[in-house]
């Protein structure tokens, strides 16, 4: 597996056999890794608040329904 150094980066190589650009710096992959947990989060909250929303939203149809009915 030979690999030679990209010229003007410090911590990048390029992989002979496939060409392949590789970082070799492992703080940038962490910074990486913790950007996509992060977003993994978000979306994980994002999805909570729509279940909420969507929950609120038939409980206020039901309590709508059921006034209407009590108004007849």
């Amino acid at each position: 597996m030979s690999r030679l150094k990209v010229q003007g980066y410090g911590s990048l190589v390029r992989e002979v056999s496939t060409n392949a650009i590789i970082n070799t710096d492992k703080s940038e992959y962490e910074l990486y890794m913790q950007r996509t947990r992060v977003r993994e989060e978000q979306g994980d909250k994002i999805r909570v608040i729509c279940k909420e929303i969507n929950t609120l939203k038939a409980d206020l149809r039901e309590i709508k329904d059921l006034l209407k009915n009590g108004k007849e």
